[in-house]
């Protein structure tokens, strides 16, 4: 079990290498395996009907899963598990200051570690990428500076994981620091230096929304009582079994195939011709069985372009698992949010207005634009609702400010707000 066919070469070759746990075949299929694919013969006469099966319920019903067995006895293979032969091993240089440019990397000591292949640096990736257009503001390799601790700086290869993690720590990074914004109210209150100078509302902020209906000064006017409470959500973060994993395989004629432990092959394809500048038909995304996600693979990450472009570089397989704690320095977990909220209430309990705010730690990536606009929705939804009863108005206003916290994303699973409210001395 757990065998996979691996075809190399040109499109028809018949030159395919299928391994598994030590079992590999090379060579044409033989006769019985093609005799497989014939149809089978009919035992019963034309005009004998199908057997009638009696319905079942649904309901109640257990039904093995399709890939249950597979991975109750170990034979699936996931990312990590995959090593066809001459596979080189990955490993990114991250960034240990907040904020920084970057002036120098000297990658001279790492030369010198036995099984050292290779090394490429953010000249190799001058294209950004991102999910939405409007915020394709990732690099797969800092070109100029880094925004967080654990930004991608420099990836090394080597024959062995071992090498290869030795020749990432001997590479010297000397960086020029910068200001560091640490959390939203600061990243309000700081206009320059911008974490990213091309894009957002201004300053520090990504995005901005704000909506307003009915009056709100009126509703306030009518209040018996008026409270004032500040929250604050500290955010959160997968945690699959699995850590991200890619294996990049360099194919003839200029073509890559990945292998990663990706949720959305597709969003991973399209970030793999953008910032490669190969056309779509060059590039083969396959998404391996995942060992968890709740969304923190939902995004395209720097790993996989780079296993490609070093693929590609080397003309050899490249694979590349992230560690537990890069996994943390890459994950796409729910932003920390900071709200204010002004509420006014008869004495009944009913609500005559409100007044709501919302500052996401966005940071970089395009899910703080996509968030903003779902919490600015979501409020009004909320509040008109509560409008065509006893309220009279309410105004929503959502802000995704830049600051050099880790990336923030998607995340689905068990919801537990972890909410704290703020008092006047905090």
């Amino acid at each position: 079990g757990g065998l996979e066919v691996w075809r190399f070469g040109g499109l028809g070759s018949v030159d395919q290498r299928v391994w598994g746990r030590g079992v590999r075949a090379v060579g044409a299929p033989s006769d019985k395996i093609l005799a497989m694919a014939e149809p089978l013969p009919k035992d019963r006469p034309e005009d004998e009907q199908e057997p009638q099966r009696e319905p079942k319920n649904l309901l109640g019903t257990p039904f093995r899963r399709v890939d249950g067995r597979a991975k109750v006895t170990g034979a699936t293979r996931f990312a990590d598990d995959l090593a066809p032969p001459r596979t080189c091993f990955l490993k990114l240089v991250r960034s240990t200051v907040p904020h920084a440019k970057i002036s120098a990397i000297d990658f001279s000591e790492a030369e010198q570690v036995p099984g050292f292949l290779g090394a490429l640096t953010g000249e190799d990736f001058p294209t950004p990428f991102g999910i939405l257009p409007v915020s394709e503001d990732e690099h797969a390799l800092c070109p100029e500076k880094v925004r967080y601790v654990g930004d991608p700086v420099a990836a090394v290869a080597a024959t062995t994981e071992d090498a290869a993690t030795e020749a990432a720590h001997k590479v010297k990074v000397e960086y020029e620091l910068l200001d560091t914004i640490a959390d939203v109210e600061e990243a309000l209150a700081t206009a320059e230096p911008r974490i990213h100078e091309q894009e957002g509302e201004g300053g520090n902020v990504h995005k901005e929304i704000s909506m307003r209906f009915g009056d709100v000064d009126a509703g306030f006017d009518e209040a018996d009582l008026i409270l004032e409470d500040t929250f604050f959500y500290q955010g959160n973060t997968h945690l699959p079994m699995e850590q991200h994993a890619a294996l990049a395989v360099a194919e003839d004629d200029d073509r890559v195939t990945v292998y990663s432990s990706t949720q959305t092959p597709h969003y991973v394809h399209r970030a793999l011709t953008k910032v490669l500048d190969l056309p779509a038909s060059r590039i083969r995304v396959v998404a391996t069985p995942n060992g968890g996600g709740f969304g923190g693979k939902s995004d395209p990450f720097p790993h996989e372009i780079v296993a490609a472009k070093m693929a590609l570089v080397l003309g050899r397989p490249v694979k590349i698992a992230l560690s537990r704690e890069e996994v943390f320095y890459c994950h796409r977990g729910r932003h920390p949010v900071l709200m204010w909220v002004k509420t006014g209430f008869r004495r009944d309990g009913s609500i005559t207005g409100m007044h709501f705010r919302s500052f996401l730690d966005g940071r970089k990536r395009w899910h703080g634009v996509r968030i903003a606009d779902g919490i600015g929705a979501r409020s009004r939804a909320l509040l008109a609702r509560r409008r065509r009863t006893t309220l009279q108005g309410a105004t929503a206003r959502t802000q995704a400010p830049y600051t050099e916290s880790l990336a923030r994303g998607g995340s689905a699973g068990i919801r537990r707000s972890g909410m704290t409210k703020r008092s006047e001395a905090d």
